[in-house]
């Protein structure tokens, strides 16, 4: 048995069986990822018998609350390499951590007649973003377009790029590709121009190790329920001088220094980005899954799970009706597409089989038409996934292919 296949500890993971005690063969982890038990026993607490609000209470239990909640905060700045824990902004997602960078930084930095560069793979949460930003300032958006293999193009990057370009904005692994970009050297063409560049690390964070300091990034944002931890809780990184020039996202309590009716002055970040009663139990169960992940190792999570999408790519490619998109060499996330079969009605029938995959344009229409498609069939892997997902899959596509043949 390969080492990959010790790694997946499937038993920690309750939401892997069907209501009738079958394996489920969860491949749409790329979405949102199932959740181990330690998280799920953390966030049981936190809602439980350890539940007090933070910040404000000065009796005992609120005191241990606010321990364990910037405890979490602590743990998220080392798992990424940062300067401080105060260089983490807790927000709702990797979609308003964008949403705060556009709306803060950007509106201040960019202005009429500069210029955003994106790529061609991004998603939604990074393009709208900016269009905004764009709109209401004047700005334009340059498009990034990607090599043959459908990786960012960094050459066409920086043929982009002019003193006017004040913002580059990339994943740093490819949602629907799995495709993952060279951080550091598209951080150095950005910086050549003196641009800031943001890195969506929602597929990144979870099976890679981070530095933010190695990354040479200014901005790093990623989601926790993609790294095994509870929906409602993302993490914005930005180095410690930037957040301290940007003005507040949201406006009420926690926020504040001093209010009056004349004049309010703000607490410094990460605070001054937090309005209202913070994330509590989320920010304890997200300290958790950053506990497991970290126990396993993010280079074992890499291998393991591109190990698996290498095995899946050989196979689909072995079948004359598939199209695989996006480079051989991918961190756990496989596209394709079965000739006469519609993405959704492969995911209908795979769903008879116990097999989950996801089926659509996964918030990408721009890469769905530069692909030429409408949508693709997307498997996912996770540190749970195995072999038998695979073999699972691999049985659903071709009972798939009986029907539609």
């Amino acid at each position: 048995m390969s080492e990959a296949a010790t790694l997946t500890r499937k038993a920690d993971f309750p939401g892997l069986l069907t209501a009738d005690g079958k394996p489920w063969h969860y491949l749409d982890t790329a979405a949102s990822a199932q959740k181990p038990q330690p998280v799920v026993d953390a966030m049981t607490r936190a809602l439980g018998k350890d539940y007090a609000t933070v910040h404000r209470g000065v009796y005992s239990r609120s005191a241990e609350m606010t321990l364990g909640y910037e405890s979490a905060r602590k743990r998220v700045a080392g798992f990424m390499g940062a300067a401080s824990e105060n260089e983490i902004v807790f927000v709702r997602g990797a979609t308003e951590a964008i949403n705060l960078v556009a709306s803060s930084w950007g509106m201040a930095n960019i202005g009429e007649g500069d210029r955003i560069v994106l790529s061609m793979l991004e998603h939604h949460s990074n393009i709208v973003p900016w269009q905004m930003v764009a709109e209401r300032t004047g700005a334009h958006i340059d498009v990034c377009p990607l090599t043959e293999d459908h990786q960012i193009d960094l050459g066409a990057l920086e043929a982009l790029l002019t003193p006017r370009t004040k913002l580059v904005s990339l994943a740093h692994v490819s949602n629907v590709l799995g495709g993952v970009l060279d951080a550091r050297a598209a951080a150095e063409i950005a910086h050549s121009v003196g641009a800031k560049i943001m890195l969506d690390g929602c597929q990144a964070a979870p099976r890679m190790a981070l530095d933010m300091a190695a990354l040479d990034c200014d901005f790093y944002a990623f989601s926790g329920h993609k790294i095994y931890g509870p929906t409602g809780i993302g993490v914005l990184w930005a180095r410690q001088e930037i957040l301290d020039s940007m003005l507040p996202y949201q406006g009420g309590g926690a926020m504040i220094d001093q209010v009056t009716f004349e004049k309010t002055t703000y607490a410094p970040p990460p605070q001054r980005f937090e309005a209202g009663t913070p994330m509590i139990t989320e920010g304890i169960a997200l300290h958790a899954a950053i506990d497991y992940v970290d126990a396993l190792g993010p280079d074992r999570l890499f291998a393991h799970e591109s190990g698996l999408a290498k095995c899946l790519r050989d196979e689909l490619r072995a079948m004359n009706s598939v199209t695989l998109f996006g480079p051989d060499e991918s961190a756990g996330i496989v596209s394709f597409a079965i000739e006469g079969v519609h993405p959704h009605d492969l995911g209908t029938i795979l769903d008879e089989e116990n097999v989950a995959i996801r089926a659509g344009h996964h918030c990408a229409q721009p890469l769905m038409d530069y692909l030429g498609v409408t949508a693709t069939a997307r498997a996912s892997f996770g540190l749970y996934s195995d072999e038998s997902d695979i073999a699972a899959l691999l049985r659903g596509i071709e009972r798939t292919q009986r029907i539609f043949g």
